[in-house]
C-alpha cells in the first residue's frame, strides 16, 4: 500500500505543480496541463544504462527502474484521457468522445495482443541473450508501431499494453536481459542523437524561462513526494533523495508523446513544443551525470576495482 501511495503521489504532485507554475507565464490551462503530462516520464533507458555501466545494485537502483516504467505508463494513459477530454470540449459530445476512445482502446489492445503473442513465440524458441533474437524483437516492435501509426492508435500505449499482457498471461516470470547488449547500447545512443536533432538555440530561447520553471517545479515536486514518503517505504531520507535525483532526466518518450499531440491537436501543441523541447534538451544533457551522482549518494556503486572488473567482464 505504501508503494502505491508513493507512486501515485510521485506522479500526481508534479502534474499539479508544473501546471500551476506554467499558468504564471500566461499559458492556457490546456497548454499547461499538456506540458505537465508530457513532463511526467523519466528515462528508464538512461538510468538503466548508467546503472549497468557502473554495476550499481540496491534499493534505489531497483526502485528507479520501477518508477520510470510506471510513470511512463501513467503519462501515456493521462495523455490518452486528455485527448478524449479535448475531443468532447471541441464541439463534440462526451458520449461520442467516449465511444471513439473505446474503439481506439480496443484496436490498441488487439494490436498489443498480436505483438505479445509474437514476442512470446520468439522468447520460447530463441535465447534472448542472443543478439539475433534481440534484433528480431526490435523488428517486431518497430513493425507493430508502424501498424499502429497507420491505423491511427497510440504508438506508445500499444507496446506498453503488450508488455502488461506478457507479464500477466504467463505463469513463469519474464527474465529479460538487463540492457540487450550491443543493440541496446546503440539504441540509447540513437535516442540522444534524435533528441539532440529535435532542438536548436532558437527553440531553447523560445522555451526560455517557462522551461526552467517547468524543470524546477518538476524536480521539487518529485523530490518532495519521494523524500516525504521514504520512511513509510522503509528507506532513509538519503535513499529518497537519491531516488528523486535519478528521476531528474526527462525521457525521450516525451518527444514521441509530443509528436502524437501535434498530430491530434496541432494548435494546442504549438504552445507546448518550445517548452518541452527545451526541457528535454537540458535534462537529457545533465541526466547521466545526475543518475551517477544519485547512485553514488545512495552508496550503491561498487568500489573502483570492482567497477573496473565489471566493465572488463562485460567487454
Amino acid at each position: 500500500t505504501t508503494e502505491i501511495y508513493t507512486l501515485s503521489l510521485h506522479d500526481a504532485l508534479p502534474i499539479f505543480a508544473v501546471a500551476f507554475v506554467l499558468r504564471l507565464f500566461d499559458l492556457s490551462w490546456q497548454t499547461a496541463i499538456a506540458c505537465a503530462i508530457l513532463a511526467m516520464p523519466a528515462p528508464a533507458a538512461v538510468s538503466g544504462r548508467v546503472a549497468m555501466e557502473l554495476g550499481a545494485e540496491g534499493q534505489v537502483t531497483q526502485r528507479a527502474s520501477l518508477l520510470t516504467a510506471l510513470n511512463t505508463l501513467y503519462a501515456v494513459v493521462a495523455l490518452t484521457l486528455m485527448r478524449t477530454w479535448w475531443a468532447a470540449d471541441d464541439g463534440g459530445s462526451l458520449p461520442q468522445a467516449l465511444a471513439g476512445l473505446s474503439i481506439s482502446l480496443l484496436t490498441t489492445l488487439g494490436l498489443a495482443a498480436l505483438l505479445a503473442g509474437a514476442v512470446y513465440l520468439v522468447a520460447h524458441r530463441l535465447d534472448l541473450r542472443n543478439e539475433s533474437a534481440v534484433l528480431l524483437l526490435f523488428g517486431l516492435v518497430a513493425f507493430s508501431i508502424v501498424a499502429a501509426r497507420a491505423i491511427g492508435v497510440s504508438t506508445l500505449l500499444m507496446p506498453l499494453l503488450a508488455g502488461l499482457l506478457l507479464r500477466n498471461t504467463s505463469e513463469r516470470p519474464w527474465v529479460w536481459p538487463r540492457h540487450f547488449g550491443t543493440s541496446g547500447g546503440a539504441l540509447v545512443l540513437m535516442l540522444f542523437v534524435i533528441v539532440g536533432s529535435a532542438w536548436s538555440p532558437k527553440i531553447l530561447v523560445a522555451g526560455g524561462f517557462a522551461a526552467l520553471a517547468l524543470m524546477a517545479a518538476r524536480f521539487i515536486a518529485k523530490t518532495a513526494a519521494i523524500v516525504l514518503l521514504a520512511p513509510m517505504a522503509k528507506a532513509s531520507w538519503r535513499q529518497g533523495l537519491a531516488l528523486s535525483i535519478t528521476m531528474t532526466p526527462l525521457s525521450a518518450t516525451a518527444l514521441v508523446m509530443l509528436s502524437e499531440l501535434m498530430r491530434a491537436e496541432p494548435e494546442l501543441a504549438a504552445g507546448a513544443v518550445p517548452i518541452i523541447l527545451a526541457s528535454i534538451a537540458v535534462l537529457e544533457l545533465v541526466g547521466p551525470i545526475a543518475v551517477q551522482f544519485a547512485l553514488r549518494l545512495a552508496g550503491e556503486l561498487p568500489p573502483a576495482p570492482a567497477r573496473r572488473q565489471h566493465k572488463e567482464d562485460r567487454e
